[in-house]
């Protein structure tokens, strides 16, 4: 860990510690126990995936007319105004 990551880190906890601090004695201990269960059974890594995963060309068998049909017939409207 480097000086300037060691540095931000004394800050997130002062900042979390500002927010907890006053929590009640009873809810502090609760908390003690979540992060002492967490340092004691860690979670797994979190499997990278790659941002150009989640975006792509839409595949369909359908055109894009059946598309733009099925769509449009899916629409629901609720024209009743509420009254106040």
């Amino acid at each position: 860990m480097n000086m300037n990551s060691s540095g931000l880190n004394i800050n997130l906890i002062e900042s979390y510690f500002e927010i907890l601090k006053n929590l009640s004695s009873e809810n502090k201990i609760k908390l003690i126990e979540k992060l002492s269960l967490s340092i004691k059974n860690p979670l797994p890594p979190l499997k990278s995936k790659s941002i150009k995963s989640s975006y792509g060309a839409f595949v369909s068998e359908k055109s894009a007319e059946e598309l733009i049909e099925e769509i449009k017939s899916a629409r629901t409207s609720n024209r009743n105004k509420e009254e106040f």
